[in-house]
């Protein structure tokens, strides 16, 4: 068994804060469903948030 510092220890990935604005923009959603990222968790959100809360288009024609 190991005692790990919460200090030292590196912060997972899923743990990064993104601006909600630059999250819409790189994955080309509208402004919908900006707007609804933002009224869910205000100006940032964890990338794990965002990814599970973000509406998929079907593939389909």
């Amino acid at each position: 068994m190991q005692h790990i510092d919460s200090i030292t220890a590196e912060p997972i990935a899923a743990a990064k804060v993104w601006c909600i604005a630059d999250f819409c923009s790189q994955h080309r959603l509208d402004g919908k469903e900006q707007a609804k990222l933002t009224a869910l968790f205000g100006e940032f959100a964890t990338i794990s948030e965002l990814v599970h809360n973000v509406t998929r288009r079907s593939r389909l024609r």
